[in-house]
């Protein structure tokens, strides 16, 4: 079967920056849906008319792939409005009570620096501004289910990470 918009691929990737460093890297076959929310565009476009067995090469600018980098979407929130615990990496589905108002509601804030009177959050996708190399590899194409059309989603959308 060929891949179509709607259809099920199992792809395995090596993601890579411009300068040749690894990023990510999917040994196992995951499954994805072609034409809903999983992939980016480019790799739903590129990925069209081909076959189980297929490699490919993809170069993606940033605007093809998590955006530029907004400096807009930098927070600096008091250290007292989050958990002991807190770690550099650690992420949060909006910000907690005490933070600015006016961050947005819908992204994924990203710790990226700890002080001890405020914490840097920032909203970017982890890989916004950065152009990507993407090896691909297609294991296997299988026709959607109604209910997987349906979600948009298998729920393995890590080039979709909420932003």
């Amino acid at each position: 079967m060929r891949v179509t918009p709607q259809c099920v691929v199992a792809l395995t990737w090596t993601l890579k920056d411009t300068l040749g460093d690894i990023l990510d890297q999917l040994d196992e076959p995951v499954e994805f849906l072609v034409g809903g929310h999983d992939l980016l565009d480019k790799i739903d476009e590129a990925l069209q008319g081909h076959v189980a067995g297929d490699e490919m090469e993809l170069h993606l600018e940033p605007e093809h792939a998590f955006g530029d980098y907004d400096d807009q979407l930098l927070f600096l929130e008091p250290r007292s409005a989050f958990p002991q615990d807190l770690e550099e990496g650690m992420a949060f589905e909006g910000l907690p009570e005490g933070c600015s108002p006016q961050a947005p509601s819908d992204k994924i804030f990203f710790v990226s620096e700890i002080y001890p009177e405020h914490v840097v959050l920032d909203a970017n996708h982890p890989l916004a501004g950065m152009a990507l190399r993407l090896h691909l590899k297609i294991h296997r194409v299988r026709e959607a289910t109604v209910d997987e059309v349906g979600q948009g989603t298998l729920g393995t959308g890590f080039f979709r990470l909420a932003t």
